[in-house]
This record gives structure tokens, C-alpha cells and sequence, in this order.
């Protein structure tokens, strides 16, 4: 009589496990794995905490890659500044000893300034300086400009790492296209003065 059967003990049990579970909704408490008790309020902040984790592990691990790119987008911009530098030095060595539009302009020009100013009564060592002279010097004296641009860019592509930021080598042909233009420059600048001075193809003796 004081025995009860299986069906009423599972109904018990049953209604003892749906108050319980009815107890956790009304209090607002989730049980961990470990048998401990989460308010649900805590239960949000940890999820957020959680993410607010994860998020800043993602930053960090872009963090890194977004400065090499920073880094090799700034060493591309440089590389490609020394290198146009380095050809138009390469550029104006060059034209410095095969010679410019300009050069063909001023020459003809001081040959007519020649011509104009000069008396068919005069000597003909005077002739020849005013109509040919003076204009193979002005060839020469742009030439040499030419030159002398060409050096000097040359040299600032060369000392241009010394004024960077470390760490940044300069790339093998830009060294060697900014050699060539400073070679060029000083070969055309040494011609230029020696022509300019006469002590290259000077004037033909008229005695």
C-alpha cells in the first residue's frame, strides 16, 4: 500500500524536473558544465567579451600585414623616382655630346648676329670669329649645360639612400643607369670647356 509503481515515479520525477527547469527560467540562471550557476546577465557580457576578443586577434594579425604593404607600396613609389631620375640623367649625358635642337638654334642664330655685325671691310680672322667662332662656342656652352644637368642629377640618384630611410637598398640598374649618366656628363663637360676655350678644334689660323 505505501509502495508507489514505476509510472507514478516517473511522474513524479517528471513534474520534479519541469519545476526545476521552470525555476531556471524564473531566476534567469543557465547551468555551466561544471554545475555552476550563470546569471543571464553574465551570460551576454562573456559572449561580448568573447567577440570583442576574437576581434581584436583579427586586428592584430592584420596589423602586420597591412604595414609590408604600406612599406613595399612607399619602396615601389621611391624605386620608381630614382629610376626616371637615373634615365634622364643617362637622357641629357647623351644629348651633352650628340647634341640638341637648341644647340643647332643658338649656333645659327649667333652665326647671323655674326654676319649682321661684321663689315665686309673687315680683317678675316675677324670674319671668321664673328660668323664661325662665336657660333661653335655657343654649341659648346649648351652642350656643356647639358653635361653639367646630367652630372648633377646623376650624383643625386647616387647619394639619395644616404638620406632615406635605412634599410632600403637601391636597385642594381639604377645604380648603373645613373653611373652611365654621370660618366656621360663629365666626358661631355670636359669637351664642352675644352671646345669653349679653343683648346679643342679651335679657329684655323688665317696668317
Amino acid at each position: 500500500m505505501g509502495t508507489k509503481t514505476v509510472d507514478e515515479a516517473v511522474d513524479a520525477n517528471g513534474t520534479e524536473a519541469k519545476s526545476d527547469k521552470e525555476t531556471a527560467q524564473v531566476t534567469g540562471t543557465e547551468e555551466t558544465p561544471d554545475g555552476a550557476a550563470v546569471t543571464g546577465a553574465e551570460a551576454p557580457a562573456e559572449h561580448e567579451a568573447e567577440a570583442e576578443a576574437e576581434e581584436q586577434d583579427g586586428t592584430e594579425d592584420g596589423a602586420p600585414a597591412d604595414e609590408d604593404l604600406l612599406v613595399a607600396a612607399e619602396k615601389e613609389a621611391t624605386g620608381v623616382g630614382q629610376g626616371a631620375a637615373a634615365v634622364v640623367s643617362a637622357g641629357l649625358g647623351i644629348v651633352s655630346l650628340t647634341g640638341s635642337w637648341v644647340a643647332t638654334v643658338a649656333a645659327a642664330r649667333e652665326t647671323l648676329v655674326g654676319q649682321l655685325q661684321t663689315s665686309s671691310s673687315a680683317s678675316v680672322a675677324t670674319q671668321v670669329k664673328e660668323v664661325y667662332g662665336d657660333a661653335w662656342a655657343t654649341t659648346a656652352l649648351v652642350g656643356g649645360l647639358f653635361a653639367l644637368a646630367a652630372l648633377i642629377v646623376g650624383v643625386v640618384v647616387l647619394v639619395r639612400p644616404a638620406f632615406g630611410a635605412p634599410g632600403r637598398p637601391q636597385a642594381p640598374w639604377i645604380k648603373s643607369v645613373a653611373w652611365a649618366g654621370v660618366s656621360l656628363g663629365v666626358v661631355g663637360l670636359v669637351l664642352a670647356v675644352a671646345k669653349y676655350s679653343d683648346l679643342l678644334l679651335g679657329l684655323p689660323s688665317t696668317k
